[in-house]
Parts: structure tokens; sequence; C-alpha cells
């Protein structure tokens, strides 16, 4: 059964693909700027900026690492936040009032501050936990040891906060609700495969996977 759900998912991923791609080359008439980025980025480091900072919407969980994703991620995200696949209203509303450029900058800002490269052997997951992660072919997408994605527009999920993972993979299963979710349809056939006991085991996995991700911290009185 997990071979079958495993074989599917990667069908799936094979049309993620390509609307990754037709969003890429939307987008690529656009280069950010670092030093245009880290001026910009004084928005975003009164969540993002803090270590340990935590959200309460929809529920407590720390703010994401965004340190370290890639640019293309980084505008992938705030694009979607924009256009309410993404459904935060604080996050709309941050991005609903950037322009390609301003998201190019702060994807180049972001960027730049990647950890060190996460190693090629990821960290020995628990026998449950491996079988889940197969079944949703997740490194299919994220690549090696979560770090590597396929696209440049995916995220970086290795060594991620756990909680803020079980909040996003549980927001693709929402339906019918103008506050929360995400509107994707191939993670959303993929993360309602799993009961939320199962998201979290996931999630605490995918958490402890030696990644490319930080929090630089940064002060929001500059």
């Amino acid at each position: 059964m997990i071979q079958l759900l495993s074989t599917i998912a990667r069908t799936l991923v094979a049309a993620a693909t390509l609307s990754a791609v037709a969003m890429a080359a939307h987008a690529q008439g656009v280069t950010g700027d670092v030093q245009a980025g880290q001026k910009k980025a004084e928005m975003c480091i009164g969540c993002h900026g803090i270590p340990g900072y935590q959200n309460s919407f929809p529920e407590i969980h720390k703010v994401p690492m965004i340190s370290g994703q890639s640019d293309k991620y980084i505008v992938s995200a705030l694009t979607a936040y924009k256009k309410g696949d993404r459904k935060h209203p604080t996050m709309r509303g941050i991005a609903g009032s950037l322009s390609e450029q301003d998201m190019a900058d702060l994807g180049a800002f972001y960027a730049s501050q990647a950890g060190k490269a996460a190693p090629d052997t990821p960290r020995t997951a628990s026998t449950t936990a491996a079988a889940l992660i197969e079944k949703g072919a997740c490194a299919s997408c994220h690549g090696a040891n979560f770090s590597k994605p396929i696209d440049p527009s995916y995220p970086k999920i290795g060594g991620q906060h756990a909680d803020y993972l079980f909040v996003a993979l549980k927001s693709y299963t929402v339906e019918g609700n103008s506050m929360i979710g995400r509107s994707n349809g191939i993670m959303a056939g993929i993360a309602k495969q799993y009961t939320p006991a199962e998201m979290r085991e996931i999630a605490k996995y995918l958490s402890t996977v030696e990644g490319e991700l930080k929090v630089v911290p940064q002060s929001r009185f500059r």
C-alpha cells in the first residue's frame, strides 16, 4: 500500500515540477539585490530575526527560519501570500504591499544568509517516520537531506522548526476557510494521507535533520 501511494505521490510531483517551471519562467526578468533586500527586510526582522520567536496564529508555533532558503522559494511564498493561495492575515498584508522587485530583493538577501551546506547523508529516521516520509515521497521534491529541492521554488525543510512544519503541513488539508489554509493541489493530496499525529511525527523528524536554515539575529531597533 505504501509503495502504491508513493508511486502516486511521485506522479503528482512531476506535475508540480511543470507548474514550478512555468512560475520560474514568469519571474526570470526580475533580479534581486542583496543590499536592497537587507533594507527592505526591516519589515521582516520583528518575527524572522528573533531566535525562538513564536506566532500565535492559527496556533502557537515558532515562525519559520527563512535565512538560507533559496531566493526563488522566498519569491514563490510571498507571491502565494499576496494572491491568497497561502492564507495568513499578517503575511498577506505584508506581501500585498510588495512589488516583484521587492520580493526578488528580499529573496536575494535571505538566500545570502544560508548556513553551512547540509551533509549528503541524512540522520537515520525511526521506522515509523521513515515509512511516513516514504509514503509521501517527500525527498522526491525536497531533495537530499530535505535541503536540496529539485526546484528552487520548493522549500528546504531539513532542520526547520517542528511546530511550524506541523502547522504548515496541516494547513494544506484545510478547505473552505477564508482565514487559514494553503491552496496547493499537490501538497493537499499528500498531506491528506496523514493523521495529525502522523504529521507531528514527520515534522519532529525533519526538524532533527541537519540543514541549511537558520535564524540570523537582528534587532528590531536600528
